[in-house]
């Protein structure tokens, strides 16, 4: 698709138009990659992070943040509930850090879940902007995708919801992107939906970045604010709700067109806009669902924006409740199964 036919897929209002839309994406995701959704059991392991981005909940900043780091003993308790529940993978995140402690004991945890699962569970990371050679390591410890979102592709917008300095730097963050290619990992990045001052053609030229540096796995959602951040003294240029939800969808449907064989992760941050917010982004094109499955005491803790859905649910529930509605919308769980993006495997 070219610029001027993404901008115009975006831009739909009229309700039948939408569906038909979302319909195609559908049938678009059931021709190339089947009618299954993946599960990735989440583990927030850690909420403590080294930078300062204007839109997030954990910033360094926050010191209204009651800072946590799960045991290697938490973490490997929920990874047994995952194991155990038949997800076929696991997706480990944390806020941002680079130190030598931060780095081993990563590396540490890769390998005691990998031997703990007998290699069965497939692990996703999602801890930011590394090295190559730490890239390199967590990759030969067991870790085989990477989640490292971009945010926005456009410049000048990154640079309002980031400090302009070296340590929030967008050009480093394309390099780690390309680093993690380089590594062999199933390489995973994403942008925030409807936040002040984008534009339709920013979100169009999104898609197209995926596209361009051959993405295997997109997580994509609508912006939502949090009250201790700077970017929330803009919250009233945002688009109503409703509206930020509906951009979200045709942005799935629209990138399962454009690439139709990567993963589209249907996010959490749907579910705040509309209780069935992620049911409808795996009947617009999504492919992985991800129920959080960090110990309960510690959900609250990570609070990337306002209203996080899940907070206050014990574990189990959980896992019910997303079993439940991925069987309502009439898709097959790929229990017990990696779920590799077929893109990364065709390259």
């Amino acid at each position: 698709m070219t610029k001027n036919q993404i901008v115009e897929i975006l831009s739909i209002s009229e309700p039948d138009s939408l569906q038909a839309l979302y319909q195609r994406a559908n049938q678009v995701k059931i021709s190339t990659i089947g009618n299954k959704v993946f599960l990735r059991g989440l583990i927030e392991f850690s909420n403590i992070c080294g930078k300062n981005c204007y839109y997030c909940g954990i910033r360094h900043d926050n010191k209204e943040v009651v800072r946590y780091e799960l045991s290697d003993e938490q973490v490997l308790e929920a990874v047994d509930f995952a194991w155990k529940n038949h997800y076929g993978s696991v997706v480990l995140q944390s806020g941002e850090l680079t130190s030598a402690h931060f780095i081993k004991r990563i590396t540490d945890l890769l390998y005691k879940i990998k031997e703990y699962t007998n290699n069965e569970v497939g692990i996703t990371l999602s801890c930011g902007e590394q090295t190559a050679a730490t890239y390199r390591q967590w990759f030969d410890a067991g870790a085989h995708r990477y989640l490292l979102r971009i945010e926005t592709s456009n410049r000048e917008l990154y640079y309002k919801l980031h400090p302009n300095n070296d340590k929030h730097s967008f050009d480093k963050r394309l390099d780690a992107i390309r680093l993690l290619r380089e590594e062999g990992y199933q390489v995973g990045t994403g942008v925030m939906i409807g936040l002040p001052f984008q534009t339709i053609e920013q979100l169009a030229d999104d898609l197209l970045f995926f596209q361009k540096i051959n993405v295997d796995m997109v997580g994509m959602g609508p912006y939502l604010e949090h009250d201790q951040t700077p970017l929330y003294q803009y919250k009233n240029l945002l688009l109503p709700p409703e509206k930020r939800l509906e951009l979200a969808l045709k942005m799935v449907s629209a990138l399962r067109i454009l690439m139709p064989d990567i993963n589209i992760a249907a996010t959490t941050a749907l579910q705040v806009l509309s209780p069935m917010g992620r049911e409808q982004a795996l009947k617009a094109g999504a492919n992985v669902f991800m129920p959080n499955i960090t110990p309960d005491d510690f959900r609250k803790q990570y609070l990337l924006y306002n209203n996080k859905p899940g907070t206050n649910k014990i574990i189990i529930p959980d896992n019910d409740d997303a079993e439940y509605r991925i069987n309502i919308s009439n898709i097959e769980i790929g229990y017990d199964q990696w779920g590799d993006s077929k893109h990364f495997k065709k390259e």
